[in-house]
């Protein structure tokens, strides 16, 4: 029997209903057909760590349970514009979030306060945003609405900071968001009690999270991708660039193998978030960039080009105008980080065109229960830059 009533209706779970070594066995088939002719360079597929639980970031939606039914407070059901299915079962997230959002919906539904509506623009609520870290317990949240949110506040948050929780709420956030697009946006912001971060410590190393900043998902599993990482780096080379580094998590874990490791993000917060990042280390052969890859990479330094380059590109991967200039600096490793296969197999056909030759695959389950892995893949370029 499913552990949550939503199984197969929400779209969170798609292998929920069989044992968790089954589910890495059809993952790593999927993942080699997908690959296609470089499939069977896939090395292993690194399990979770952990395998409940373990989503330190949800961004939920309001909405109805049913046509004209009650507030809910989830994930949108699969095949439905509008009805939530509303997550206090869900094996993905921890107790903490279940119990806020418990609290949140419980709250507006007393109120009478209406979600806004995809269709006719009317209503204000419209998405919960929380974040957590995974190994120190602090929580985020960001509630986004319309300027015409008529509920107060200041009452929700005493409830929530208030709650018996096995982590702490650091901050509360409220974004106004007037746009008829269905998502949380970077605009509008206002923090209304507390911190407008959060913290985690992953490898060793504490990381400040910013509100909208890109952080790995499942933090117990960040560690398993990262030691892949570092496994993978086999040059004994002045400078690495970690490119699209987010809030420079990479950047600052390979910072003890090279003299200089560069990072570059088109996100100012996340970049902002990284330079503090390595203060808060005692970190100091990490430079970081904000701007675009293609605009960053233009403009730096002849004495800098790299020995390593790492990529961790958005889901869509790299950008076809960014490849080729990524491809132009040499380095004798190249190593891609992909949240999307798919992108991954376009990408390596680019790359292995432009000189590289493939070495190996290593997967990490990043996402159990879904059919998502996170793939790393080595190459190595055998023509070296002439000094």
């Amino acid at each position: 029997m499913s552990l949550c009533e939503h199984f197969g209706r929400c779209g969170g779970c798609t292998y929920l209903d069989i044992p968790y070594k089954e589910e890495l066995i059809l993952k790593e088939t999927a993942l080699k057909e997908c690959l296609g002719k470089y499939g069977h360079l896939v090395q292993s597929l690194k399990p979770s760590p952990v395998i409940e639980g373990y989503r330190n970031k949800m961004e939920l939606a309001f909405g109805d349970e049913s046509k004209e039914g009650r507030l809910a407070l989830g994930m949108r059901k699969k095949r439905n514009f509008y009805e939530v299915a509303t997550p206090l079962h869900c094996v993905l997230i921890p107790d903490d979030y279940k119990r806020i959002i418990e609290y949140v919906l419980g709250y507006f539904r007393e109120s009478g306060e209406a979600f806004f509506h995809r269709k006719r623009h009317i209503g204000a609520l419209r998405h919960l945003v929380m974040r957590r870290g995974e190994f120190t317990g602090e929580i985020l949240l960001n509630l986004s609405t319309t300027s015409t949110l008529q509920t107060p506040l200041e009452p929700l948050i005493q409830g929530l900071i208030q709650l018996p929780l096995n982590g702490k709420i650091m901050g509360f956030l409220h974004s106004i968001n007037d746009g008829v697009a269905d998502a949380v946006k970077n605009e509008n912001v206002k923090c209304l009690w507390g911190q407008d971060f959060y913290h985690e410590e992953i490898c060793g190393l504490r990381f400040k999270v910013a509100a909208h900043a890109f952080f790995q998902t499942n933090s117990a599993g960040a560690e398993v991708l990262y030691d892949v990482v570092k496994d993978y780096v086999g040059t004994d080379g002045k400078v690495a660039y970690d490119l699209y580094c987010g809030t420079g998590t990479i950047t600052q874990v390979l910072s003890p193998l090279f003299k200089k490791v560069i990072g570059i993000e088109l996100v100012e917060d996340a970049i902002h978030s990284a330079k503090d990042n390595a203060k808060l280390n005692n970190i100091t052969n990490c430079e970081f960039y904000a701007g675009d890859v293609m605009d960053v990479l233009k403009n730096l330094p002849a004495l800098d080009k790299p020995d390593v380059v790492v990529v961790d590109p958005p889901r869509d991967g790299l950008h076809p105008k960014a490849l080729p200039q990524i491809s132009a600096l040499a380095a004798p490793e190249l190593i891609y980080v992909a949240c999307k296969p798919k992108s991954l197999a376009r990408d390596l056909i680019l790359l292995t065109e432009a000189g590289y030759t493939l070495i190996k695959i290593d997967a990490v389950d990043m996402f159990p229960r879904t059919p998502h892995v996170e793939a790393v893949a080595l190459l190595r370029q055998e023509i070296r830059r002439s000094s």
